[in-house]
């Protein structure tokens, strides 16, 4: 009788330590994927390494977060200080009457090596300097693309100019530095939007409407809604004329003669050099009676502006600068960020 008490006392006492401890195991199992899950979801955030970006030319596989970049244009070259990382390489702008980089960057690329001209970039020196990961696009770089890739990861977008936005994306992405560019991106259209509200009050309530000039060596151009600085000009919210009302992106640019620079007819005129005035048309154009009749000229509303911003900078940072361009020319303080 004792004997089968103490024996099924023991199984009882056996079942609910059995019970404990696979109740304790499922607990922790449960904590454990709890704890997976939650740490899968911070380094989804803080943009987790090894990743697969994909890009104009297919899928590329980077396998950690760069820290040695080459930027082969100058958009991309705003893009990546402006996330705060200094290049190891980079090309400056191929219609710079200075040379060198952009002077608006002048603090954030000291130092950095130049691998250009921008349209045939210097492999051997871009080899050297032992990259990570390069960026650039299909319509500048596509011939030596598969020269590039095998130096490093490379991300080419589509293009370059209109597309500046969707290009930061797609750079942000392989840098893993995606709610960076988000809000730097969101901080600049809130500005912008903020502008042209401050415009239109100061218009009593319409909003001026504004041209672009650039004189390059050969025909003059002016600039659609298509282009970079379109884009700025858009998001501020000014009309355009008729004549650079184009949405294209393959036509971002129309050239004019002398005798048909009226068709850059605006409240508001803004002026960019490319190339040394003497090979540009500039002379011819100012001096032509086309010109002269612009109501612009006569009310004193032709601004020159750096080229490099207006331009070539192609990214969040030199679209600050247009708007604080734009806003001197309109006689409005720009709101802040």
């Amino acid at each position: 009788m004792f004997s089968r008490f103490t024996l099924r006392g023991v199984s009882r006492l056996l079942a609910a330590l059995l019970a404990v401890v696979l109740g304790t195991a499922a607990l922790a199992a449960c904590g454990d994927k709890k704890s997976s899950a939650d740490d899968a979801s911070k380094a989804g955030a803080s943009g987790a390494f090894p990743r697969t970006v994909k890009t104009v030319k297919g899928d590329v596989k980077i396998p950690a977060q760069p820290k040695r970049v080459v930027v082969l244009d100058t958009g991309e070259l705003d893009d990546v200080t402006m996330l705060g990382i200094k290049p190891v390489g980079a090309v400056s702008p191929h219609m710079k009457t200075e040379g060198g980089f952009p002077a608006y960057l002048k603090d954030k690329v000291k130092d950095v090596t130049d691998v250009g001209p921008l349209l045939e970039p210097n492999l051997e020196k871009i080899a050297s300097l032992r990259p990570d990961l390069i960026l650039s696009s299909k319509v500048r770089h596509d011939k030596v693309y598969d020269k590039l890739q095998k130096l490093a990861p490379t991300v080419f977008t589509e293009t370059t100019g209109g597309p500046w936005k969707a290009n930061l994306k797609v750079h942000a992405e392989a840098l893993g530095l995606e709610k960076q560019a988000a809000k730097q991106l969101k901080a600049y259209e809130s500005q912008a939007k903020a502008l042209g509200e401050v415009i239109k009050k100061k218009y009593d309530g319409k909003m001026p409407s504004a041209s672009v000039v650039r004189f390059v060596a050969g025909p003059t151009r002016l600039y659609q809604k298509s282009s970079f600085s379109g884009v700025v000009l858009n998001d501020i919210g000014l009309a355009r004329p008729k004549s650079q009302s184009s949405t294209d992106p393959v036509n971002p640019m129309l050239n004019v003669s002398p005798e048909e620079i009226d068709k850059a007819e605006a409240d508001l005129v803004f002026v960019t050099v490319a190339d040394e005035p003497d090979k540009t048309q500039k002379k011819d154009v100012t001096s032509n009676p086309v010109w002269k009749d612009l109501g612009a000229v006569k009310n004193d509303k032709v601004f020159d502006v750096p080229d490099e911003t207006w331009m070539s900078g192609i990214g969040v940072q030199a679209a600050k600068h247009m708007l604080a361009d734009v806003a001197k020319a309109a006689g409005v303080k720009l709101p802040k960020a």
